[in-house]
């Protein structure tokens, strides 16, 4: 049923806790797991206390999910993108004809500006595939 499965992961607290769901299809449904972080795109004139902007970051985050999910048992690729994470997520699940997308919940807040502002939203929005967000 989800032969392709793309777990786009940040280092969010959710992102982590996203991890156990994904294990757990993952291993049901004997699919392929692709593990996906987006550099985010910065203006020159923004500072970079993001760590989702240092290519590093990202690849070391990359590193050791892929290894969380081999102590598993579970094999994975790694794709490592730049961009705007809501569209790229939905790119690359395109691209690889991903069969659902799991992701965790992590919204700007409670508000309706934050809740049509997040990635999470975007992505349910424009997917090309099944969306399971993990709360």
């Amino acid at each position: 049923m989800f032969k392709t499965v793309l777990f786009p992961i940040d280092q969010s607290r959710e992102a982590r806790e996203a991890a156990d769901v994904v294990t757990n299809v993952v291993q049901k449904y004997g699919s392929r797991l692709i593990l996906l972080s987006v550099v985010e795109e910065s203006s020159p004139d923004e500072s970079s206390a993001d760590p989702m902007v240092s290519p590093e970051a990202v690849a070391k985050l990359l590193r050791d999910a892929q290894a969380l999910f081999s102590q598993q048992g579970i094999s994975s690729e790694i794709v490592e993108k730049q961009g705007k994470p809501a569209f790229t997520i939905c790119d690359v699940a395109d691209e690889i004809g991903a069969d659902l997308i799991i992701m965790g919940c992590r919204g700007l807040g409670l508000t309706e500006e934050g809740a049509t502002d997040s990635v999470t939203t975007r992505v349910i929005n424009l997917s090309p595939c099944p969306v399971l967000i993990v709360p």
